[in-house]
C-alpha cells in the first residue's frame, strides 16, 4: 500500500508538472508553432524531459553565430531575461514626448485602433525620447536572432548599442511606429517609407522612417530631422574666416552655381541650408527641391520629390523655372538631366545651390562630365565646389589638456603654439562617457578661376593631368584644416587622423 501511494504521488506530481509547463511555456518561443499541439501532448506526457529537450534546442539555435551567450539564451528561454535595462527607466520620458502622425493624431489614438497596449506605447515613446536627449541622428531597431532585437542610436556619426528587446516587444514597437508613419502594419517583407513627428517641450521634431524585411524579422531605421539644426548659420558650421568671406560674397551674387560634395552623412544638406539662411527671402524668390524635406524654411517654397507620383528632380526643376525663381536649391544631382537643367539655370540669371556625391572637388567635376555634361557648360556656369566631412567636437564639460610626446611638444613650441591648447577626450555623464558631443564641418573649397575655366572649357581638364591623386590631395587639405581645429581645442588628433585615413565622416 505505501508503495502504491508513492507511485500515485509521483504520477500526480508528473501530471501537475506537465500542466504547469503547458500553461507557462505553451505559447513561448520554446514551442515550435508548426508542432504546437503535439508539443502540448508531449509536455503533458513526457513533462520535464521534453521541456529540457525544447530548451536545449532553443539554446543551440539562438547561440549559433555567437550573437548571444548560452546564459542569456537560457534566460530568454526560461523567461527570466530582463526585457529592458535601466537606460529606458527614466520615467520623465513617459510624458515629455508625444508622437504624432501626419494629421496631428497622437500615437495612443492611432495605435489603439490596431490593438496596441499602453506599455508598448510607453516603450515606443521612451525610445524616441531617449534618442532626442542623446542628440541621435538615427534610431535603428533590427533583429539579431529569432528572439532578440537590438536598439542602436547613431550619435555624432557613431553607432551606440542602447538596449535589447524581445522579438514580441520589437514587433510591437515597430508596428506602433509603422502605424503612426502611415505604413501597412501587415506588410513585413516589402520595404516601406513613412514619416511622423514628436512634440517635445523644446518644439516639434520630424522623423523619416524606412522598414525592410531581414533575416529573423523586420528592421526599421528612423532618421531624426531635428529642426534645431536650422539654428546653425554659415558662421557656425566650421568654415575658416577666409572661406566664409568667399562664400558670402558669392551668395550675394545674382547668378552662378554652388556645388557641395561629400559622402553620405557628411552634412551637405546642413551646409546648403546654412547658405540659404544668408539669402534675403523678402527680396528674392527662393524655391527648394528636396528628397525629402528635412528642414522647414517658412519663407521659401519647398517641393518634395515623390517618384511614385512622377515628381522627380528633373521634372520639378523644369516646373520651378516657370515660377520666376531667383534662388534654386537642389537636394541632390543624381542624373544628367537634372545636372544640365541646373547648370543652364545658373547661366540664365539664377543662383543655384546643389549637392552631389563625390569624394573630392576635382572628382565632382569629373562626375558631371561622366554624366555627359559638356565641359563648356560646366565652366561657364559653376562658380564654387566645396568638399566637406564631419569631425566630432570635444565635450566642453570634460575635455582636458592632452599628454603629448616630447617631440610633438617641441614642434608646437617651435611654431609658437601653446601645447596646452591641444585637448583630449575624457568622458562625463553629459557626453555619455565618450568625451565628444556634437560635430563640426571640415571643408576644402575650390573656386573656379579663369584659368581653370579655360582649361575645362577647352577639354584639357582630365584625370591624367589634373585629377590624378585628387582624392589624396583633398584628404591632405581636409586633414590640414582638421588640425587647425585640434590646435583650437575643438577636436582631437584622433579625429583628424581618422579623417585623414578614410577621407570620410
Amino acid at each position: 500500500m505505501p508503495l502504491d501511494l508513492g507511485r500515485f504521488l509521483v504520477l500526480l506530481g508528473w501530471v501537475f508538472a506537465g500542466l504547469y509547463l503547458v500553461q507557462r511555456y505553451g505559447n513561448s518561443k520554446l514551442v515550435p508553432e508548426a508542432a504546437k499541439y503535439l508539443s502540448y501532448l508531449l509536455l503533458l506526457t513526457a513533462g520535464p524531459i521534453y521541456f529540457l529537450a525544447l530548451l536545449a534546442f532553443f539554446v543551440i539555435r539562438e547561440t549559433q553565430g555567437g550573437k548571444i551567450s548560452v546564459g542569456k539564451a537560457i534566460r530568454l528561454g526560461l523567461g527570466t531575461q530582463p526585457v529592458r535595462p535601466s537606460p529606458l527607466a527614466e520615467r520623465e520620458a513617459r510624458t515629455s514626448v508625444v508622437l504624432l502622425d501626419g494629421s496631428g493624431r497622437s500615437l495612443s489614438e492611432v495605435y489603439s485602433r490596431v490593438g496596441g497596449d499602453s506599455e508598448i506605447l510607453t516603450l515606443t515613446a521612451e525610445i524616441v525620447a531617449q534618442a532626442i536627449r542623446d542628440l541621435a541622428s538615427d534610431i535603428l531597431i533590427n533583429p539579431i536572432s529569432s528572439s532578440v532585437s537590438a536598439v542602436r542610436f547613431r550619435v555624432d556619426g557613431q553607432l551606440r548599442p542602447i538596449h535589447e528587446l524581445t522579438s514580441d516587444e520589437s514587433n510591437s514597437v515597430i508596428n506602433s511606429i509603422k502605424a503612426i508613419s502611415g505604413m501597412d502594419i501587415a506588410e513585413r517583407r516589402r520595404p516601406q517609407d513613412g514619416a511622423f513627428a514628436a512634440r517635445t517641450p523644446q518644439g516639434t521634431i520630424s522623423f523619416r522612417v524606412a522598414t525592410a524585411g531581414v533575416l529573423n524579422g523586420e528592421k526599421i531605421s528612423i532618421r531624426v530631422l531635428d529642426q534645431g539644426a536650422m539654428s546653425f548659420t554659415l558662421q557656425d558650421i566650421g568654415l575658416t574666416k577666409k572661406n566664409y568671406k568667399v562664400i558670402l560674397r558669392q551668395i550675394h551674387a545674382p547668378t552662378g552655381m554652388f556645388l557641395v560634395c561629400g559622402p553620405t552623412g557628411s552634412g551637405k544638406s546642413t551646409t546648403l541650408h546654412a547658405m540659404l539662411k544668408e539669402i534675403d527671402f523678402h527680396s528674392r524668390n527662393v524655391i527648394t527641391i528636396e528628397d525629402p524635406i528635412e528642414y522647414m524654411l517658412p519663407e521659401a517654397s519647398q517641393i518634395e520629390i515623390n517618384a511614385k507620383a512622377g515628381i522627380t528632380f528633373a521634372k520639378a526643376l523644369r516646373s520651378v523655372l516657370r515660377q520666376d525663381p531667383d534662388v534654386i536649391s537642389i537636394g541632390e544631382i543624381r542624373d544628367a538631366e537634372t545636372a544640365e537643367i541646373a547648370l543652364q539655370a545658373s547661366q540664365t540669371g539664377h543662383l543655384v545651390f546643389a549637392t552631389i556625391h563625390a569624394s573630392s572637388n576635382p572628382t565632382a567635376l569629373f562626375r558631371l562630365i561622366d554624366l555627359g555634361i559638356r565641359p563648356f557648360l560646366i565652366a561657364s556656369a559653376l562658380n564654387i565646389v566645396i568638399s566637406q566631412r564631419l569631425v566630432r567636437k570635444l565635450c566642453g564639460h570634460c575635455k582636458r589638456a592632452a599628454d603629448l610626446p616630447q617631440d610633438q611638444m617641441r614642434i608646437l613650441q617651435q611654431r609658437n603654439v601653446d601645447p596646452s591648447r591641444v585637448k583630449c577626450a575624457h568622458g562625463c555623464p553629459r557626453c555619455k562617457g565618450t568625451g565628444y558631443r556634437g560635430r563640426t564641418g571640415v571643408f576644402d573649397m575650390m573656386v573656379l578661376s579663369g584659368e581653370l575655366k579655360e582649361r575645362l572649357a577647352a577639354g584639357k581638364l582630365n584625370i591624367q593631368n589634373f585629377g590624378q591623386g585628387a582624392d589624396g590631395k583633398t584628404q591632405q587639405l581636409l586633414y590640414r584644416n582638421a588640425t587647425r581645429l585640434v590646435l583650437a581645442g575643438i577636436t582631437t588628433m584622433d579625429e583628424a587622423n581618422r579623417l585623414a585615413s578614410t577621407g570620410e565622416s
